[in-house]
C-alpha cells in the first residue's frame, strides 16, 4: 500500500497539470447602436462589464433612436437603443423586436443663460418651437431673437420632445444637429438659443427651463409631476442570446442601476411611481 501512495500522488500530479483551466466570464462581441440620449449609460455599462469580463467587446456607437430601430431590425446591430417605442417608428416591424427597458430618461427645454428665461409655460413653449413666438422680451426674457435648435428627423429625444413637451406639435423648421452633445455645445454657443436634452448632458453652460413651474427632476419625473420623459430601450431582434443576453441581464443589477444609471441623471425603472 505504501508502494501504491508515491504511484498515485504522481499520477494526480500529472493530470492536475494537463487540466485545462475553465475560461472565465463571457467572450465575444456585441455591437450597441442609437439613442444618443442612451449612450452616456450605455458607455459606462459596457466598460464595467468589459473589466469583469476581459474577452468580451461591446461597441456603443450613436445615430439616433431611428438608426438604432433600423439596425437591429436588419441584423446589423445586436442591440438597438431608443427612447421612443419601436411601435412608434414608422417602416419597422416592431412584432420581431424584444423591448428590453432599462431606465427612464429626462428631458428638458434647455437654454442659453443671456436668455434671461427660466421658466416657460407649455403653451410658450409650443408658440416658440412653432415659430409664433420669435423674441425671448415675449416671454419676459431679454430684447434677443429665439434661434432654434432642433435635433434631425429620425431623434427619439425630438420624437420624445415633440409628443411631450409640445403635445405633438412640430417644430418649425430650424438648424438641426445630430446628436445630443452637439445641441449642448451649440446651446451653449449660440446667444438666444433654445432646444432640448436627456438630463443626462445638463451642464453649467446651459439652463434647463422649468414648465409650467415644474422643474425637470428625477423626484418630479417619477412622481409624475413633470411629463416630458420616456423609457429608454435596448432592443433585440428575437430573443436575446448569449453575450447581448448577459449584458442585458448585467443592464438590470443593483450594480448598473445603482450605479451608472443613478449617477448619469437617468431614473431606474424601479423607482417610478408612475407609468406609460
Amino acid at each position: 500500500m505504501s508502494r501504491l501512495l508515491p504511484t498515485l500522488l504522481i499520477a494526480s500530479m500529472i493530470l492536475s497539470g494537463c487540466a485545462k483551466p475553465k475560461p472565465q466570464g463571457f467572450s465575444g462581441s456585441i455591437t450597441l447602436v442609437g439613442s444618443t440620449a442612451l449612450m452616456p449609460l450605455a458607455d459606462a455599462a459596457a466598460k464595467q462589464f468589459m473589466a469583469k469580463n476581459p474577452n468580451a467587446r461591446i461597441l456603443v456607437q450613436g445615430g439616433g433612436s431611428g438608426t438604432g430601430l433600423t439596425q437591429v431590425s436588419s441584423g446589423a446591430a445586436h442591440i438597438g437603443m431608443s427612447d421612443i417605442f419601436a411601435e412608434e417608428k414608422s417602416g419597422i416591424d416592431a412584432s420581431k423586436l424584444k423591448d428590453h427597458k432599462v431606465c427612464v430618461v429626462g428631458f428638458a427645454a434647455v437654454v442659453n443663460p443671456d436668455t434671461g428665461v427660466t421658466n416657460l409655460t407649455k403653451k410658450q413653449l409650443i408658440d416658440i418651437f412653432t415659430g409664433k413666438i420669435t423674441n425671448w422680451n415675449q416671454v419676459g426674457g431679454a430684447d434677443k431673437k429665439i434661434v432654434l435648435i432642433n435635433r434631425t428627423k429620425g431623434s427619439g429625444t425630438r420624437a420624445a420632445f415633440t409628443k411631450y413637451a409640445l403635445d405633438g406639435n412640430e417644430a418649425i423648421e430650424s438648424t438641426t444637429e445630430e446628436s445630443s452633445g452637439s445641441v449642448a455645445k451649440m446651446v451653449a454657443e449660440t446667444p438666444g438659443a433654445i432646444s432640448y436634452l436627456a438630463l443626462s448632458y445638463l451642464n453649467d453652460s446651459i439652463r434647463a427651463l422649468k414648465i409650467d413651474g415644474i422643474e425637470p427632476t428625477k423626484e418630479n419625473i417619477s412622481t409624475g409631476k413633470y411629463p416630458v420623459w420616456s423609457y429608454e430601450h435596448m432592443y433585440t431582434l428575437g430573443e436575446p442570446q448569449g453575450l447581448t443576453k448577459a449584458f442585458l441581464d448585467y443592464m438590470m443589477t443593483d450594480e448598473v442601476q445603482r450605479g451608472p444609471v443613478v449617477e448619469g441623471g437617468y431614473i431606474p425603472i424601479v423607482d417610478m411611481k408612475t407609468s406609460r
